[in-house]
């Protein structure tokens, strides 16, 4: 497999994470608009380990969800990228492609432009034959990227075991692309 530390797209880098990317993170991460679709905002502490664990991840495999940065104004935007599922998701294994953008940067392209930079280096770099995405069935935004990108819904919703039943957000969507629908899209 291919390590990259680094991805370019048009307007934006997708690069390892610093120590100055801490303060920014941890605002994206307690804005209530920007996790609507998860159980809670993040602490500073919550979102520190977070910025650790995806740091640790993409220094080890040299992929991850990278930090996404403007190159013009190197504003850093929010993240993208590749995760592994976690084993407990009844499609695992799997990897998934994900993102989260500081609220100024919606409605810019950036998560599709940078998806789709990522896409490329899945398939073609890391040769993977099928990237996945998954969100609550209540979040019409990351689902409209993931139809940007190609991905079809898979029609296997599924309850998320992280949060309690009968939860607003338990229910979510599974989104599929293949390598060979990329390459026929692409």
């Amino acid at each position: 497999m291919s390590k990259s530390e680094r991805l370019y797209s048009e307007r934006l880098i997708l690069r390892q994470w610093q120590e100055l990317d801490r303060a920014i993170f941890a605002h994206i991460n307690a804005d209530p608009d920007v996790m609507a679709y998860f159980p809670t905002t993040l602490s500073q502490q919550e979102s520190n380990q977070l910025l650790d664990r995806l740091a640790h991840h993409i220094a080890e495999k040299g992929w991850g969800l990278w930090a996404l940065e403007q190159i013009d104004s190197a504003h850093l935007v929010g993240f993208v990228g590749l995760q592994e599922v976690n084993d407990a998701l009844p499609f695992s294994p799997a990897v998934e492609i994900g993102w989260r953008l500081a609220r100024e940067y919606w409605g810019q392209g950036f998560a599709t432009e940078a998806a789709k930079r990522v896409l490329t280096f899945a398939f073609e770099e890391l040769e993977l034959n099928e990237i996945v995405s998954f969100t609550s069935i209540h979040n019409t935004r990351s689902r409209a990227v993931m139809e940007r990108l190609g991905m079809l819904d898979s029609h296997n919703d599924f309850d998320h075991p992280a949060l309690p039943q009968g939860h607003y957000l338990q229910s979510h969507a599974l989104y599929r692309l293949t390598r060979d629908r990329w390459r026929q899209e692409n």
